[in-house]
């Protein structure tokens, strides 16, 4: 006896495996769980890691300017902020001529990280089974992807 929940009427596209949202999502998640005890080393959460590499790239960013760059909400990028604050890795400071706008800068113990955290991307390198060349391919498709995504968007 066959019921109707054992024998789905298949619809291809909507199958979870036929999903480039679900690969990415999925991805996303094994990514953030490799990079989990890498950054415990350097006492970061993956969100305090991609904050901290945008101030290694450039030092002294508004919030506003962080969060362009990360792509999130500044409001959501206001308490990440202040708790690397409290640990000693940046300060925050309000601009002189415009007291809305705050400005985040390394402490010498922010900017030291750095060379610990140089050890990161090899390590994830090696996770992916990837060459670097592959990897840095993938990385041009999905930034390429994300383009076009945020286009859509506009």
């Amino acid at each position: 006896m066959t019921s109707e929940r054992n024998t789905p009427d298949i619809c291809e596209e909507l199958l979870l495996d036929n999903q480039a949202c679900f690969a990415l999502h999925s991805t996303s998640l094994m990514m953030t769980k490799v990079y989990k005890p890498l950054l415990q080393a350097l006492g970061l959460t993956y969100p305090q890691y991609l904050a901290m590499m945008v101030l290694w790239e450039k030092d002294g960013l508004t919030v506003g300017e962080i969060s362009a760059k990360l792509l999130t909400d500044p409001g959501s990028l206001t308490p990440l902020l202040k708790r690397l604050e409290a640990e000693g890795l940046l300060s925050r400071t309000r601009s002189r001529e415009d007291e809305r706008v705050v400005i985040v800068e390394l402490t010498e113990q922010g900017r030291a990280l750095k060379d610990q955290a140089r050890t990161v991307p090899p390590c994830i390198l090696g996770a992916s089974g990837f060459t670097l060349e592959r990897l840095q391919n993938l990385q041009s498709e999905l930034q390429a992807l994300r383009s076009h995504l945020q286009q859509s968007l506009a």
